[in-house]
Order: C-alpha cells, then sequence, then structure tokens
C-alpha cells in the first residue's frame, strides 16, 4: 500500500488516511520516506475509520522535522487557489494545483475492510462534509495535503469522483478532474483525539432522517426530513419531533439527508448548534447539544 501523510508535529507523528495503514492493523510494516528520501519506520498511534483519519508515529524521528501549519478553520472560498502534495501513482513529491470547486461537500465511501464476510454485517460508511477541488488527485495522495497558496493545511485529500459515485482514493480509479479532501478543522478534533487517547469520540443526534421537500412560503426545498426520534438522544431533548424538516444547521444549508450526517460528522461531542427547521409550515430554531455516540446508541 502507498499513500502520503502530514507531518503533524516535531514529535514524528503524521496524519494520514485510515485506508493508508488499515494493513497495519493486521501487522504489515509502516515505512515513512521524507521528502529528502529518509525512510524510517513507524507504528500506529490511532485510526477512526469513520472519517478515514489516522495518526501514526515515526521510530526515532529526527530532529529536524518540520511540522506542517493547519490553516484556521474558516479559512477557504470557493474559487480559491488550492495545492495537492503527495505520492499519486507511486511517484513521489507531486504536487497539483487547482481550486476550492465546493465546500460542504457530502460525500460518501466505504470504510475499509467494512464488510465482514463472517458475519454478513455492513460497517457505517465514510461521510465526510469535503471539501471539492480540481486539483488532480489519484491513488497514492491518500493522506496528502491540501494547502492554500501560504503553504497552510486545508485539508487531507481522501476520495475522488467516478463517474457516478464518489470512491476512496485506496481504489484505482483515476481523477477526472473532481477531487475530496477533510476539512482541517474535522483534521485538527480527530488527529487531537487520536494522539491523545489512541481513538476517537463522534457527534450523535439522535434522528433517524430521509430526504424531504417542504414548502416555505411560495417555494419549496429540499431537507433532512426526521423520519424517528431516538428517546432520550440529544435530538429529543431539544424538542425535535417526527415529521420535522432540518434545513440549515448553524446557518449552512442543509439539502438532504447525507447533507446532515456530513455536517454532524464535522462536529465534536459537546458541541452546540441551532437547527432550521420546518414544522407545520412555520420555520423554527432549535438549539441542540451533541452527545458521544456509543455502540449502545447507534
Amino acid at each position: 500500500d502507498q499513500g502520503s501523510g502530514v507531518i503533524w508535529d516535531t514529535k514524528g507523528r503524521i496524519v494520514t488516511n485510515n485506508h493508508v495503514v488499515a494493513s497495519a492493523k493486521q501487522g504489515a510494516n509502516i515505512r515513512v520516506t521524507l521528502n529528502d528520501s529518509r525512510t524510517y519506520t513507524a507504528h500506529l498511534v490511532g485510526t477512526d475509520s469513520l472519517t478515514d483519519l489516522a495518526v501514526i508515529q515515526i521510530d526515532n524521528p529526527p530532529t529536524d522535522l518540520t511540522p506542517i501549519h493547519p490553516a484556521g478553520n474558516n479559512s477557504l472560498t470557493v474559487g480559491q487557489p488550492v495545492m495537492a502534495i503527495g505520492n499519486p501513482l507511486g511517484l513521489a513529491g507531486t504536487v497539483t494545483t487547482g481550486i476550492v470547486s465546493a465546500l460542504d461537500r457530502p460525500v460518501t465511501t466505504q470504510q475499509e475492510g467494512a464488510n465482514n464476510p463472517f458475519t454478513n454485517s455492513q460497517a457505517e460508511p465514510v461521510v465526510t462534509n469535503a471539501v471539492q477541488t480540481s486539483a488532480a488527485i489519484n491513488p497514492g495522495n491518500s493522506g496528502g495535503a491540501l494547502v492554500d497558496a501560504s503553504g497552510s493545511l486545508v485539508g487531507i485529500n481522501s476520495a475522488i469522483a467516478t463517474v457516478g459515485q464518489s470512491s476512496s482514493l485506496g481504489g484505482q480509479s483515476g481523477n477526472i478532474g473532481i477531487g475530496f479532501a477533510i476539512p482541517v478543522s474535522e483534521v485538527k478534533t480527530i488527529a487531537g483525539q487520536l494522539i491523545n487517547t489512541g481513538h476517537a469520540e463522534h457527534a450523535y443526534l439522535g434522528v433517524y432522517l430521509k430526504d424531504a421537500r417542504v414548502k416555505v412560503g411560495s417555494a419549496t426545498r429540499d431537507a433532512a426530513g426526521v423520519a424517528r426520534v431516538v428517546p432520550n438522544s440529544p435530538a429529543a431533548n431539544a424538542g425535535l419531533k417526527k415529521g420535522d424538516a432540518i434545513t440549515a444547521i448553524d446557518g449552512e444549508t442543509v439539502n438532504g439527508s447525507l447533507s446532515l450526517v456530513a455536517q454532524v460528522h464535522q462536529r465534536s461531542v459537546g458541541e452546540k448548534a441551532t437547527l432550521t427547521v420546518i414544522r407545520g409550515g412555520h420555520q423554527h430554531q432549535i438549539n441542540i447539544t451533541f452527545a458521544a455516540k456509543t455502540n449502545s446508541n447507534g
């Protein structure tokens, strides 16, 4: 397996995609090659399949590492120039340029090794509130940096569009001009948790969703429809009800169930948010505080 990564700190921690290092969970060795061709062994610090992020640690790291500088959480605008850095198709040290094509793009990919042939079960898909870019990224760019004009990290490259769908960069499809990166705000949150505890907590709302279309004034709009509210969940405690249609979260448009799931995945446990809800033809603002997702609450 080949991929890319970013140096996170001077201690030799590197952030990459979970699917890049997935085989290391079964005992495969990890090798890190720096831009000057020095190669080191490394080991896993923590992985998070739900966001497709991982942190690895260089064994006996050198003292001259320069960590990447993360950009601010809301520093991107559509049309802004960006550069993707990585190891596409094994071509180390490759950079490509493009623009931010879209923000808050809900993208779904399958977790690495998600299907269990012995239990016939499927893991929850990876849903990312992604940065969409025209910078060419290909298999091997996985886990690499998407940076702005100043060189600050704005995302971790993770997926590309294929005809009719999106797929993780662990697949073999080539670039068709639409790539996706995990936004830096999510990277900072998950990487910090993986470094501190080896695992990540995820925000939990407590609703079953469906795509919906509601009337707002004389117009109609797409929304995330609430099909069921889980008792004693953050949604129930905030007063959400079956039949509600969620059209925005903190002012960001929600145009379907996948859009809301992606927005929730980007948030942290304990974080507060305001949902814009259409109920009975009237608009309401509902404040909610996200809890931690557990195996028991789904």
